[in-house]
């Protein structure tokens, strides 16, 4: 069709982040993909200016309210983009989904399902019709009465709240109840009560166990303390508590996470006993679709669920059908192992953008910009395919999309290619290339280029000999039955294997306990923090040293200004309007809260006053802002501080700031600066290091920098073991332990373990032609 529109969607002066001023032109209607060295500015093009700027026109088309937000939220710096449509943004946002959010209702599959329940189920004799509420365990109409709908309930018992019943009271035999002095409260009161509290704790009678632990009676007493002789003791009115109440109450009320997760410790959770763990009142557990109850159905794999339903009655045929469709795509992704009750905190990253594409397939939307981040991330090479067809299904149905990726399939499988570089940081923030895939090969400059063009196989590396083994099983968990697993020590152990296949539940079995272990350390890619507040400078402890150097500048002595002043996180030199944050959270009515640079500091997170204070000519808020690289330098003479940024520079991390929120690291970034941390604390004994997928999130430039120090840990003796996806980092391991030979049911066996070489050999491997591939 001819139109007199413009095709392009064109990019005039991104200054986003670190991005120098780009101008790029984009063709809609296509696969973009956006390629580039971790933290080349390749998402501040895609998320931070395109998709930002799409959803700024979006508010301004809003209320006047939404508007007024948008100004305190800011533009994208972006000079102008014409051709821009209305934009989905889908990024591996690791939102803190409760635990009542699960496959069925992220996928919204669920209410279709309560739906096909009410409307067509088999319901007992004389019973009456069930709204599609009924069938939902987050509903009142439906939810157990016992456990709320959660399907467990925490209950207390002697065991948990008295660990070692040879202690007497006196010598803290109730572990649950609070320390210190309240701890001693409650025991003057026992005594003043007339209990003994010297004998051991299993000597006292049954009945007076069960009161002390158990009741709800609160009486209250005069004690007469007897404490050490010099101090005056005053009678005073103590209030008993029961241990069980103590611990409940500070569960359900408490706001410190250390305390309630004391308080976890003494509590154990059991399937419900009413509802057996369905989650669901006796009454909709009494409907059946095909002699199944809707918990039942909800616990199978979908592959499984598609099967029971096609044989159900006429009446049920278009929910059927229309279920079914809407499962389709997620099966094709290859998640067709979850089952709908699947709780969404145990999800990867890319297990859920993946739901959340195949949910997108069906909305039927049309002429928009999809913006994703990393779909491959988790993926095993077999799914790749699916992936690419999902992909370019969105863009048949007339939209365009534009992905941030490093996987070089996904690259190949483009139709048009944005390659941002060079490096990261400073040093990138250009725009190299934009065109057509097979044109990127004349761009020196291009780290990408370099690994999407060379063919050359990879030189094989002398295999080290393992020092030894550790067993690992039988497990049965999840998918696994009864597994058993060696992994060598004081080697390189790469597991593969599709989505689903028991992988990650595998290594999730290695604890200290096992012999051979000795230190382990498990570097995973969740955030090193939750709010602004923790930052990379303050999880590597680099903080701290940075304090003290300002602490014992001249000025500060003269001021008084100790170590604490220096301190974002206690009043004293902190701004107090954001309480040191350096942002202000904006609560936006219909959409999720938002951060705006704090009006009175500009985001410095200091007063003026603390601001005042110089290090060789810049302030403590100049030296958050300084990238590792940058700081490199300005604290060469500073060996504390030296050594942690050197670290850091070591697996690629010199692009970021110092003062950089946790909040805005991706779960790459959080992993490598885990590792760093490690890095920098030299072990002499034995350490075992598990990394869940540490290539997720990087492009190969990267990957080179991080196998080097993971290689690196293996030659001075310490074991390394990986999850991975990447086929040039398990060509390069030295034992291969491959799980599946598919996902979930289908999954959950050790198909082969050796060298990549014979790996690369298994027949019945999914791996094995990939890893084949990657060795030639």
């Amino acid at each position: 069709m001819d139109s007199p529109r413009d095709p392009y969607v064109r990019v005039r002066g991104a200054r986003e982040h670190n991005l120098q001023g780009v101008d790029v032109d984009i063709p809609r209607d296509v696969l973009a993909v956006f390629t580039g060295v971790s933290g080349s500015g390749k998402s501040s093009l895609a998320f931070g200016t395109i998709y930002a700027e799409a959803q700024r026109r979006y508010f301004e088309s809003v209320a006047p309210y939404a508007r007024r937000l948008i100004h305190q939220v800011g533009a994208p710096k972006v000079g102008g983009i014409t051709g821009l449509p209305p934009a989905v943004s889908l990024q591996q946002r690791r939102s803190t989904p409760t635990s009542r959010s699960s496959v069925g209702t992220v996928t919204s599959l669920s209410n279709s399902l309560r739906m096909l329940f009410s409307r067509a189920g088999d319901y007992p004799p004389g019973a009456e019709r069930l709204d599609s509420d009924a069938f939902s365990p987050n509903t009142a109409a439906g939810a157990c009465p016992e456990c709320h709908g959660l399907g467990r309930v925490h209950r207390t018992t002697e065991e948990s709240l008295v660990p070692d019943p040879s202690l007497s009271i006196r010598e803290g035999a109730i572990a649950a109840w609070p320390g210190a002095w309240q701890g001693k409260n409650l025991r003057d009161i026992l005594d003043t009560l007339g209990h003994d509290v010297d004998v051991p704790w299993r000597e006292l009678p049954a009945d007076e166990r069960k009161w002390i632990l158990f009741t709800d009676e609160q009486p209250v007493v005069t004690v007469h303390p007897v404490r050490d002789a010099d101090r005056i003791q005053r009678p005073y009115q103590g209030t008993y508590m029961s241990a069980h109440r103590y611990v409940m109450k500070t569960f359900a009320d408490t706001k410190s996470p250390t305390l309630r997760a004391k308080a976890e410790r003494f509590l154990t959770s059991t399937p419900c006993p009413l509802c057996k763990g369905r989650r669901l009142r006796a009454e909709s557990l009494a409907v059946t679709i095909a002699g199944r109850t809707i918990a039942d159905l909800a616990a199978l794999p979908l592959a499984e669920l598609v099967g029971t339903l096609t044989g159900t009655s006429e009446a049920a045929r278009v929910l059927t059908e229309d279920l079914t469709s809407r499962i389709a795509p997620i099966l094709e992704l290859g998640l067709g192992y979850l089952s709908l009750d699947r709780a969404t905190p145990t999800l990867s990253a890319g297990e859920l953008q993946r739901l959340r594409l195949a949910t997108q397939l069906r909305s039927g939307l049309f002429g928009v910009v999809y913006v994703l981040d990393e779909p491959s991330a988790g993926l095993h090479p077999a799914d790749t395919k699916a992936l690419l067809t999902v992909l370019d299904r969105l863009k048949a149905t007339g939209n365009s999309v534009f992905v941030v990726e490093h996987h070089l399939d996904v690259m190949r499988g483009a139709d048009w290619l944005v390659d941002v570089g060079p490096q990261a940081g400073e040093h990138g923030g250009r725009v190299l290339y934009s065109g057509p895939v097979e044109g990127l090969a004349a761009v020196e400059e291009s780290a990408t280029a370099r690994f999407l063009f060379d063919r050359s196989p990879t030189p094989p590396r002398e295999v080290r000999s393992p020092r030894g083994e550790l067993k690992v099983g039988p497990v049965t968990r999840h998918n696994l039955r009864d597994v058993t697993a060696e992994f060598p020590l004081g080697v390189f152990t790469a597991v593969t294997g599709v989505s689903g296949s028991g992988k990650s539940t595998l290594i999730g079995e290695i604890t200290e306990e096992l012999a051979g272990v000795g230190r382990l350390v498990s570097v995973d890619q969740k955030p090193i923090g939750r709010t602004p507040r923790s930052n990379l400078a303050t999880y590597t402890g680099l903080f701290d040293v940075v304090r003290k150097v300002f602490a014992a500048t001249d000025e500060a002595r003269q001021r008084g200004y100790g170590v604490g002043r220096f301190s974002f996180n206690v009043a004293g030199g902190r701004c107090e309007t954001c309480q040191g944050e350096g942002f202000v959270s904006v609560e936006l009515l219909f959409l999720p809260s938002t951060y705006a640079p704090c009006p009175d500091c500009g985001g410095a997170r200091y007063n003026p006053e603390t601001l005042q204070v110089t290090y060789r000519g810049r302030n403590i808020a100049d030296v958050l802002d300084l990238t590792v690289e940058n700081a490199a330098e300005f604290f060469t003479d500073t060996p504390a501080v030296a050594r942690s940024l050197t670290t850091l520079l070591d697996v690629g991390l010199g692009y970021l700031h110092l003062g950089q929120p946790a909040t805005e690291l991706s779960g790459g970034e959080a992993q490598r600066i885990k590792l760093a941390t490690e890095l920098q604390r030299a072990h002499r004994t034995h350490t075992l290091y598990l990394l869940d997928e540490p290539t997720t999130g990087l492009h190969p430039a990267d990957v080179e920098l991080l196998l080097h120090q993971l290689h690196g840990l293996v030659d001075a003796g310490h074991t390394v073991i990986v999850v991975e996806h990447d086929m040039s980092v398990v060509a390069g391991a030295d034992w291969v332990i491959d799980m599946g030979p598919g996902g979930g049911e289908k999954g959950g066996r050790v198909v082969a373990a050796g060298t990549p070489t014979e790996v690369a050999g298994t027949r019945g491997s999914t791996t094995a032609p990939y890893l084949k591939n990657a060795l030639e």
